[in-house]
Order: C-alpha cells, then structure tokens, then sequence
C-alpha cells in the first residue's frame, strides 16, 4: 500500500474572503514533513502576528497516514477552526500539505456554525485553485552484471522507467539506479531471469 505514488502540492495557494466584516485569509503550503509543517505555521503566524486567530491543520505525509495529522482551533471556541480545516486536508486525497486561516475579527459574532463555515470554506476554496503533482516512491538499487547483459538491462530500464544514476566499469559493470519501489520485486525478478541469475540486484538503503 505504501509504495503507491500520492499527490503533492505543486505550489502554494493564498485565498482571502470578508464574512460580515471579519478577513480570513486561507494559506496552503507543501510541507513533506511535520517539523516542515510547524515552521510553516511559525511563519504564517509571524507574518500575520496582529491577527486575533492563526488556525491551522496539516496532513504532514500521505494523504491517509492520520499518524501525521495535527490541527488547533488557536484560541477559538473548540472544534469550529482546526477540525474543519483537517477535515477538508484529509478529505482532499492530497498529502503533505498544510493549511492556516488568519481571521482578523471585524467584531460581528459569527457563531459556532458561522466559524465551521467560515474556516471550512476557506480551506475548501484555496483547494479548488491547488495544482498538484505526484509523489512516486522509490528506492534505490545496485546492480552488478556482465557487459553482455548491459544491452538487456538498459531495456529493463526503459521498460520500468528506472533511473541510472551511477555506473562503475572494471571486468564487470557495478550500476546504481532510482526506480520505483512498487515495481522493484518485477523488475529484479525480470534480471535474474533474463541474466540467468548472474547479474546480482541489491537494495540500497537511503
């Protein structure tokens, strides 16, 4: 399941809307990580410090790892800020991806279905405008054959769209290449076969 690719953020978004005189201002980021995740929402709230809230959310790796899911209402009533903008990041099939609603309060209450609304909303509508992209998982491998089998292996290559990233010539040839981790056991099974198990394939770690 976890070698699957997912989508990304392939920029960051900005969405900004008056409800009855209170600013929100909808921020979405790329952050692969939760550290990234927190230094994002840092900024956001240095950015926008004469704000009266900066909620946020954030989905910090796939898009349904909940292991990585945080949120904070940031001082409104509980469950009308934070949950509903986690709620629109999960529901999005996007990962790595944070959001923060700055409200400048315009002194008009807007009640606890207004703020689910209004935070909700905001998120809703930067998702709307988000280009994504995709992450695919990969790893790396090490392979080391004979030069009569480079031909073949170069095939294997283009077949899988693997990667060569370095390659090592002496009495044999020592390659190394990115390739996608979902198709790693097809394709080192298609070298041993093809080789006659004498090309060997390991994983590198990385």
């Amino acid at each position: 399941m976890n070698d699957l690719p997912y989508l990304i953020p392939e920029s960051s978004v900005e969405f900004q809307e008056e409800i009855k005189k209170s600013v929100f201002i909808t921020q979405l980021a790329h952050t692969p990580s939760i550290e990234a995740a927190k230094a994002f929402i840092e900024s956001v709230k240095k950015q926008h410090s004469s704000a009266r809230h900066n909620c946020w959310g954030f989905v910090a790796g796939r898009p349904e790892d909940s292991m990585k899911w945080g949120f904070s209402d940031d001082g409104e009533p509980s469950g009308t800020a934070g949950k509903p903008i986690l709620a629109q990041l999960s529901g999005s099939g996007v990962g790595e991806m944070s959001a923060v609603v700055t409200r400048y309060s315009g002194g008009i209450k807007l009640g606890t279905g207004g703020l689910v609304k209004a935070y909700g909303g905001g998120v809703q509508q930067a998702l709307k405008q988000l280009q994504t992209i995709e992450k695919k998982i990969t790893i790396n491998l090490q392979l080391e054959l004979d030069y009569a089998f480079l031909p073949i292996a170069q095939s294997l290559f283009a077949q899988y769209q693997a990667i060569e990233i370095d390659a090592k010539y002496s009495d044999h040839i020592v390659l190394m290449i990115e390739i996608e981790q979902r198709v790693v056991n097809d394709f080192t099974q298609n070298v041993i076969n093809k080789s006659g198990a004498k090309a060997i394939v390991t994983p590198l770690s990385r």
